[in-house]
């Protein structure tokens, strides 16, 4: 409130301090307003809370009901050094015994005479590369189809190092590096690919005039086909070559994708005794979603107990202590839990697959039922995930929670008409601080003014009565 530092001056009376007491009785509701506003919050925090654990429970339960826990598999090998194995979601559980008779190569060539250095000069004129197949012999060449050859020209003032550059930012199939030790350095070239598939060969025009000699650029030539082998063949490209189940495959690589369904196996070294690899349900994913749901079952649980509880030994209650919602919300969860599902006629209840409440309203899990439960992969599945649109209570007991969720969080659900509910209330509050506000404001201006007035008024009469009895005491003097 505004000091008026005039008011009282005339009248000698504290006027300030009326002004200040009478409006601070017309602010009063205020304190009690912002009690009810500070109320509201915590009731809304704690709705937000509630709302958020139920979504982690419709989470856990979706992940019961879902493909992607049921699909989930474990790949294993006997070798991994020889064969490795990696499964995606759904490969058909199973088992291969693997023989490995040769890993892919990659075709490469190295210059059998060394140059002093990396800086020496090769020789100029134009290198063509281009990619295919050389036949078993390696004497004969077949060029891929829809290939094309690629020319690199190599100038006077190439070194052997920039040369080497050349090839590989051609985009040719070849990758070149050079090769250092005592006797100088060499080029190498080798497919960038592996496989029988992707051979090449080295044709060379050399600017000396002198094909297919050693000298020159033609030093960097391969092409047995035409008798220009001056590089010297230090591996050959071949396809990879092993037995599944006593079948042959073959490939390019020495990953072999989509030979066995949802399984990629990567062949590492040549093998001498078959290499046992599988597929198995993983079973620990599936049992961890169990638990996962269990746990976000019990977090919820607690957290409806706690905000609704009343605490006889402090004699408090919690946030939501009566409120019909919130207590209703843990029936309608534990009505879920006592109403057995028609979906399987193995496991009707969670109690079949060992999820149990607890006194104090957590949900536990009893290992010893889960693990037969999860003996029985089919049937298990079916009762938790089981769709049933026209006897909702006969959906997967999973599902049921799920759809539970979906119903109180949606657009018309319980939790979020709650949370509505408890912010109109906070913005009603709001409104009435306002309101107290302004009357109390307006009381303050109205009281400032009628006491100003008769501050006034009193300043008045006070001069007047000082006039008064000063005349009286100057007659009196004259009289005597």
């Amino acid at each position: 409130m505004a000091t008026i530092s005039s008011l009282g001056i005339g009248s000698g009376v504290d006027l300030n301090g009326i002004v200040s007491q009478l409006v601070a009785l017309e602010r009063k509701p205020i304190a009690q307003l912002e009690k009810s506003a500070r109320s509201i919050q915590t009731q809304m925090s704690s709705v937000g809370t509630i709302q958020s654990q139920f979504a982690k429970l419709q989470d856990a339960a979706n992940a019961l009901t879902g493909t992607q826990v049921w699909n989930s598999v474990q790949s294993t090998t006997s070798d991994a050094t020889s064969v490795s194995v990696s499964a995606s979601n759904g490969a058909p559980v199973g088992s291969y015994l693997v023989n490995v008779q040769r890993l892919a190569t990659s075709q490469s060539v190295l210059a059998p005479t060394a140059l002093a250095s990396s800086a020496a000069l090769p020789g100029a004129g134009t290198l063509t590369i281009e990619i295919g197949s050389w036949d078993a012999a390696g004497t004969s060449f077949t060029a891929r189809a829809g290939g094309n050859p690629v020319s690199i020209v190599i100038t006077a003032d190439d070194t052997l190092a920039t040369m080497r550059d050349r090839i590989n930012s051609a985009g040719a199939g070849v990758t070149a590096s050079i090769v250092t030790d005592s006797t100088g350095a060499r080029l190498t070239m080798s497919s960038s690919e592996s496989g029988a598939a992707a051979g090449f060969r080295v044709t060379a025009a050399d600017a000396d005039g002198t094909p297919n000699d050693a000298a020159g650029l033609s030093r960097f030539a391969y092409d047995p086909s035409t008798g220009a082998n001056q590089m010297q063949r230090m591996q050959a490209g071949a396809n990879s070559l092993a037995t599944i189940n006593g079948i042959e495959v073959s490939s390019a690589g020495n990953v072999l994708s989509g030979v066995l369904e949802g399984l990629n196996l990567t062949l590492n070294r040549v093998t001498t005794a078959p290499v046992s690899v599988g597929v198995t349900r993983d079973t620990g994913a599936i049992r961890d979603s169990i638990k996962g749901f269990a746990t976000a079952y019990s977090d919820l649980a607690k957290s409806i107990g706690d905000m609704t509880r009343f605490d006889p030994a402090t004699k408090t209650g919690g946030p939501l202590q009566g409120d019909s919602v919130t207590v209703g919300l843990l029936s309608r969860m534990r009505a879920l839990i006592n109403t057995p599902s028609g979906a399987s006629t193995v496991f009707s209840r969670l109690s079949d697959i060992g999820l149990t409440l607890q006194r104090d309203g957590s949900m536990s899990v009893n290992e010893t039922r889960l693990d037969s439960a999860m003996g029985r992969l089919g049937e298990l599945r079916t009762a938790l995930s089981a769709i049933n649109t026209a006897e909702p209570q006969n959906a997967g007991l999973a599902r049921r929670f799920s759809d539970l969720a979906t119903a109180l969080l949606g657009t018309d659900g319980a939790i979020t008409n709650r949370t509505s509910s408890l912010q109109k209330a906070l913005a009603n509050n709001r409104s009435d601080q306002d309101k107290v506000n302004a009357r109390a404001e307006a009381t303050e201006k109205r009281l400032v003014a009628q006491y100003s007035a008769m501050d006034s008024a009193v300043s008045k009469l006070s001069g007047l009565n000082a006039f008064v009895s000063a005349q009286l005491a100057a007659l009196g003097s004259t009289n005597r």
